[in-house]
């Protein structure tokens, strides 16, 4: 029997996630895995009235590109790509796994080589969202792969999957409105600051954000979603950060990771497991040691790690910072062919200051000009 959540979370990303409508040109990225949801996104997408392409990958290509690419391939820019970048009204990434570790065997090096080439694609995609001219989402089918990292059977992963989207409601776009109205309280508050404080257990970052615009991230972009974020003065950040859970990255795991910043660049890095892993992708490019996001996650209905970034960094009750890539509409200008998203828990004797307030403390807004996002 299909899963009625598969629907609701294909009509929600179509209807609410990236607005789509008739003309427009739509496409829908995946595992060929996560067909059911494939199909049903394609379904309202097509009902839409828009004009939809589909790419699907399948197992194992990664891993052959990683093993045999000469210098020549792996720094080859696909004009197709680029064109199609170029050109799309709207993108829906589903991302879906049926081996998380397929590539832990390849050479870190190459992988950040052709990352970097990828730079000139993603410059364009993110310069056209920042814009509008490009709306976009990404979301997760819930595999047996993934729910292994999560330490789940497939049934109670995907509770926690559709759960955390709020796919068992009746209407998941009035919740999700509802949402959207609660967290834009706490981005206009702070929008006022000039100065975040980041406190935990080895942890004491500065991190400068005068001028730069926070954004709400209600479920538009990232689906399930729930956090506000912002891209910090490139070279206003300075201290030390350890990550709480591991940092995850096409397969590979870097264990304790913790960074030391000098006016915005990442001058140490250190990690019980996956250190020189960690120190290429940092070493990837000009922007991939700086800074490209701050983020507090604020969705209270997620309350475990689950290996799965996506979920990971929206915590209530975490802040992530990404090194690399930058989201222009935030005024950060960084550019990198890495955006690598690095998770604290602020829970335990965690605290947030904003321009030498305490804003937050054991993941918990504790100011009332910050308000804490209900738990819906």
């Amino acid at each position: 029997m299909a899963d009625s959540r598969i629907e609701k979370l294909a009509r929600l990303l179509v209807e609410y996630s990236i607005g789509l409508k008739k003309g427009q040109k739509l496409m829908i990225r995946g595992h060929y895995i996560a067909a059911p949801l494939i199909r049903e996104c394609y379904r309202a997408a097509i009902q839409a009235g828009a004009h939809v392409e589909s790419q699907i990958s399948i197992e194992g290509l990664d891993e052959i590109f990683y093993k045999n690419a000469s210098e020549e391939q792996l720094k080859y820019v696909s004009p197709i790509a680029k064109l199609r970048v170029k050109t799309i009204d709207a993108f829906i990434g589903i991302w879906a796994d049926a081996n998380t570790r397929g590539l832990t065997g390849a050479d870190p090096k190459k992988m950040a080589v052709a990352a970097k080439a990828g730079k000139a694609v993603n410059k364009i995609f993110m310069q056209r969202a920042a814009k509008k001219q490009l709306r976009w989402s990404g979301t997760m089918f819930p595999t047996n792969a993934n729910a292994q990292d999560a330490e789940m059977s497939l049934s109670e992963y995907e509770d926690f999957v559709y759960g955390a989207g709020h796919l068992d409601d009746p209407d998941p776009i009035k919740t999700w409105k509802i949402i959207s109205k609660s967290q834009q309280t706490l981005v206009d508050a702070l929008n006022k600051t000039h100065e975040i404080r980041v406190v935990a257990k080895d942890t004491d970052l500065v991190l400068g954000v005068r001028g730069r615009k926070w954004l709400n991230c209600d479920g538009h972009e990232n689906f399930p979603d729930g956090e506000v974020f912002t891209g910090p003065v490139e070279k206003a950040v300075n201290g030390h950060i350890r990550f709480t859970f591991p940092a995850v990255r096409q397969g590979r795991e870097v264990i304790n990771a913790a960074l030391e910043f000098k006016d915005g660049k990442c001058v140490a890095a250190t990690a019980d497991k996956g250190q020189d892993f960690l120190q290429a992708m940092i070493d990837m490019d000009a922007g991939s040691c700086y800074l490209g996001e701050l983020a507090f996650g604020v969705n209270y209905n997620i309350t475990r790690y689950t290996r799965n970034t996506l979920f990971d960094e929206k915590i209530g009750g975490t802040v992530h910072v990404a090194l690399g890539a930058g989201y222009p509409e935030t005024g950060n200008s960084n550019e990198s062919g890495l955006h690598w998203d690095m998770v604290v828990d602020m829970h335990n004797g965690g605290k947030i200051f904003a321009d030498g307030k305490l804003i937050q403390q054991d993941g918990r807004f504790v100011d009332k000009r910050f308000p804490q996002p209900a738990k819906t």
